[in-house]
């Protein structure tokens, strides 16, 4: 379901995050679909409950899971959640696209990145890696 890698930089709340977004976006976890427990998923990763419910709660605030009180943590419907991230996501593109051209940016080189970053979405991730 979730691997870590210890060695990444980034914290392992994030990399839980990541990975349960991926699993939601990618379908395979439904909307509707119940997740572990935090104290399961704690368990089975052999790490600490706080970690999995700080990568809950950032997934409820990005509109990725809901939780229900005494029930547990639900995947959210795939629509609003795609649309409500996308809008989010079109935001943060937008200011720093705007950033990056006061920054002397040309329009031009600006469009070639995401040129390249259709043609190469796995490269966008080893350069943030790096």
């Amino acid at each position: 379901m979730i691997s870590l890698n210890y060695r990444d930089q980034r914290p392992i709340y994030e990399q839980i995050k990541e990975g349960l977004r991926h699993l939601v976006v990618t379908g395979a976890i439904q909307a509707g679909d119940k997740l572990p427990s935090v104290r399961a998923l704690a368990a089975s990763l052999a790490i600490n409950p706080n970690t999995i419910q700080r990568a809950y709660e950032a997934l409820e605030a990005e509109g990725y899971l809901t939780s229900q009180p005494g029930k547990g943590s639900f995947a959210a419907p795939g629509r609003d959640v795609k649309e409500q991230r996308r809008e989010e996501l079109l935001r943060q593109f937008d200011r720093s696209a705007a950033e990056l051209l006061f920054l002397g940016l040309s329009a031009e080189e600006l469009a070639m990145r995401v040129t390249a970053a259709g043609q190469n979405p796995a490269g966008l991730k080893e350069e943030r890696a790096q």
